[in-house]
């Protein structure tokens, strides 16, 4: 069977940008199998002062932008993480950070909640499963309960109980062992399980539960690739294609950067380096950006196989199902 291109299914225009989301690098003190970014403790790879200090001046200049991303790796550990962080709440946008929880327990990041608070960053946090063996498997042996202390500790905090302090939980699927490939769960009744069992169990309270998919790129990739289901997993996707997701695509008005500063339409098009370009065909940069004074040159999107995974069923985005 041949995959159509997606971009022969329906072509993706790119909306006003109102997302910037910053990649801070690879770096993270998890090494988990489904991670697109293929980060882990042993990667190098971080956001530069220079790219940091473009970044900002992006985040003051444009108003459009109403929310900062940051996500990685794990993106705390970054030095460039904080100013980031002050930069975009000094001026009233809203920080979001993609975080594994563990890291509050590493050394020098114990005050990472306490600081999270005094921000008012919303947090939206990988929890792929409420069964512990399921989340270890994808994560590592006692993820789970590092990741429910951390919980706790937010919850003390005011997270997920006072308003201003959101915190959301994102569930991955399993990877899959043979080509009987599922789509992912409904949202809503997912996220009412979660709470029911978290609750019940450490007293856990969270706002929202966030459903993606396993995009097949990077580890999720190379898992699929070595257990020869690469091929029939994004048959499957492309099977499941939804057109009632497109108008709702992260992609559509979001900018991904990378600890470089160039510039691609989302995060897994960042991974598979398919960089976002202006009509000339010229790959884009946030430095360039600055100096056009424009950040809505992106006309197209670049799609490749992998949009199929945020297209199937439901779909999916970095906040989740998408209808």
């Amino acid at each position: 069977m041949t995959i159509i291109n997606f971009s022969k299914i329906i072509p993706l225009s790119k909306q006003k940008i109102k997302i910037l989301q910053i990649n801070l690098g690879k770096r993270c003190n998890l090494t988990c199998i489904h991670c697109h970014v293929e980060a882990g403790p042993k990667r190098t790879e971080e956001l530069s002062p220079e790219v940091c200090q473009q970044l900002i001046e992006v985040i003051n200049r444009f108003h459009q932008i109403e929310t900062v991303d940051l996500t990685g790796g794990a993106p705390e550990i970054n030095h460039e993480f904080r100013p980031l962080v002050e930069a975009a709440r000094k001026v009233g946008k809203r920080v979001i950070i993609r975080s594994n929880l563990t890291i509050y327990f590493e050394p020098n990041f114990k005050d990472l909640p306490e600081y999270c608070a005094k921000h008012q960053v919303r947090i939206i946090a990988s929890f792929p499963c409420y069964v512990e063996k399921n989340t270890d498997t994808q994560r590592g042996n006692g993820v789970y309960i590092n990741s429910i202390k951390a919980l706790q500790i937010l919850n003390k905090k005011g997270y997920g109980n006072n308003p201003n302090l959101i915190l959301d939980l994102v569930y991955n699927p399993p990877m899959p062992k043979n080509d009987n490939f599922i789509l992912i769960p409904d949202q809503n009744q997912l996220e009412k399980k979660y709470k029911f069992f978290l609750k019940k169990n450490f007293n856990i309270n969270f706002n929202r539960l966030f459903t993606i998919i396993n995009i097949p790129v990077g580890r999720t990739k190379k898992y699929l690739q070595n257990q020869y289901l690469y091929i029939p997993y994004l048959e499957f996707l492309e099977s499941n294609y939804n057109e009632f997701t497109v108008p709702h695509l992260m992609c559509k008005n979001q900018l991904s950067i990378d600890y470089h500063g160039n510039v691609y339409d989302c995060d897994f098009n960042q991974m598979e380096n398919i960089y976002a370009t202006n009509q000339d065909g010229e790959n884009l940069t946030i430095k360039k950006l600055l100096a056009l004074n424009n950040l809505d040159t992106i006309k197209t999107i670049k799609t490749a196989t992998h949009c199929y995974g945020c297209t199937a069923g439901n779909g999916s985005s970095c906040e989740g199902s998408l209808i």
